[in-house]
């Protein structure tokens, strides 16, 4: 074992502090702060979140955190264990922004085409109906349409099938 973990360690037990505590404290599972202490770095996640870990597990402690954060990088330089650059994160970062971005837009999009649908249909149903008042008071409506007796004729047979089946169920 190497002097990062194993300081670390003596650092938690000369205070007198329980692992689980600090796992409580922190909202890092036991896992993460035994793979610090026993340097078991690739148990870890990559990159700004293994020094965040780092950070609170050391901030719980009471300790320098830029220091322990220096001693942590150099002891996963030592074990031959390279973290995640912060460009990574900064891309992925960026990513995250940009799909945000894009859904928020996309919805923008679906409510223009909404609101201009609803828009034409508005307009459209008032230029019919304008264009109805008009030819009623004009009279020339009845006769734009050629189906005006079908609608009479509609008007009978449901007269008459409703009585039928009115006197069929009293």
């Amino acid at each position: 074992m190497g002097h990062f973990g194993e300081d670390l360690r003596m650092e938690r037990l000369s205070r007198g502090i329980a692992l689980e505590k600090i796992a409580t404290v922190t909202k890092i599972s036991q896992r993460h702060l035994l793979a610090l202490e026993e340097e078991k770095f690739r148990l870890l996640p990559g990159g700004i979140l293994a020094k965040g870990i780092v950070r609170s597990y050391v901030g719980a402690l009471g300790l320098d955190t830029t220091q322990w954060t220096e001693r942590f990088m150099r002891a996963c330089g030592d074990a031959g264990q390279t973290l995640d650059d912060e460009r990574g994160w900064a891309t992925f970062a960026f990513n995250v922004g940009k799909s945000r971005i894009m859904k928020r837009e996309a919805v923008e999009t679906r409510w223009r085409w909404a609101g201009s649908l609803l828009l034409f249909a508005i307009v459209l149903t008032a230029a019919f109906l304008t264009f109805r008042y008009y030819g009623l008071r004009a009279g020339w409506w009845s006769t734009l349409l050629p189906f005006h007796d079908l609608g009479l004729r509609l008007q009978t047979y449901w007269l008459s099938a409703y009585d039928w089946l009115a006197r069929r169920f009293q």
